[in-house]
């Protein structure tokens, strides 16, 4: 059984995290197999520090044994959750788990700048030590099936919805790094990595985002803020195009399973500089929302 760590309550994903992994409070079918949270600390956030107290009482209730400081979990796990839901400071909160040789899981978003993306990436090769970070979304069930479907032929370009909530403190989590982080996964595990430039549209209740991909395939994303918070695409493929609806069910479960797999055989599941990449698409387009829809090409 691999022994994880979690840090930082600030996000309801260390309650859901935990209860697929250690299998209380939740179906049998969202069960994960393999892992278990074995200690915890409740941290600190400079975004939503209000949650923390609700989110450590359900902690407590699950039986997980808690610390006061995070440096206090090294020499117990295998394995680290870095559950902050600011990204801003996931560098700093993952560092002493990396310099210490921990594999670390880094919930979304991975980082709010390129900088610092690069930063956890290079220490993570130089302590050779796996890092993985992603949305959920990323591996609901209709989106996996459709970017494996080989009979649909080549993807010339989608189009992406989701909601796309901004932070409550803008320099954290800025623009789309903060709830619309979960429809630019789905947009990359379709399109994969190689996009060069991007334009934002920006009004207060919607982004539109266009990619222009290197090989010449163009793809749109959306983000809502008003109306429905319903994710999906329209995939637009050599022998068709299919519109798509993506459920939520069952997204912590696959998610959490590529997790596991990745502290049990030490590959991540996804190569880290295709996060990088979406960490430079944000970027851009969040510039380019904010200068009235210029063209940003993606800093590497």
């Amino acid at each position: 059984m691999i022994k994880l760590g979690m840090l930082d309550f600030d996000t309801s994903h260390c309650v859901a995290f935990t209860t697929r992994l250690n299998h209380i409070g939740t179906d049998n079918e969202q069960f994960v197999e393999g892992a278990k949270v074995v200690i915890a600390c409740p941290g600190e956030s400079k975004l939503s520090p209000e949650r923390i107290p609700g989110f450590t009482e359900q902690m407590k209730k699950f039986g997980v044994p808690l610390v006061e400081k995070p440096e206090d979990m090294i020499g117990k796990v295998d394995g680290m959750l870095i559950m902050s839901l600011d990204g801003t400071v996931h560098y700093e909160r993952a560092k002493p788990f990396l310099e210490a040789g921990i594999p670390c899981f880094i919930d979304k978003p991975y980082a709010c700048s390129v900088t610092d993306a690069k930063k956890i990436a290079e220490l993570a090769a130089q302590k050779k030590v796996p890092i993985f970070s992603s949305s959920s979304l990323r591996y609901a069930p209709e989106v996996v099936e459709y970017a494996t479907d080989a009979q649909r032929g080549p993807l010339k370009g989608c189009t992406v919805y989701g909601p796309a909530s901004l932070s409550s403190i803008p320099e954290r989590n800025p623009g789309l790094f903060h709830y619309g982080i979960h429809a630019v996964e789905i947009l990359y595990t379709l399109m994969g990595p190689g996009c060069e430039r991007v334009t934002c549209t920006h009004q207060k209740d919607v982004d539109v985002v266009t990619g222009a991909w290197k090989d010449g395939r163009v793809a749109t994303l959306r983000g809502n803020r008003s109306g429905p918070t319903a994710y999906g695409f329209t995939g637009f493929a050599e022998k068709n195009i299919r519109a798509v609806n993506v459920g939520t069910k069952f997204i912590y479960r696959e998610l959490l399973k590529q997790v596991v797999a990745m502290f049990k055989t030490g590959q991540a599941p996804l190569d880290i500089s295709e996060t990088i990449e979406i960490v430079a698409f944000i970027e851009a387009a969040n510039k380019s929302g904010a200068n009235h829809a210029t063209a940003e090409t993606l800093q590497r």
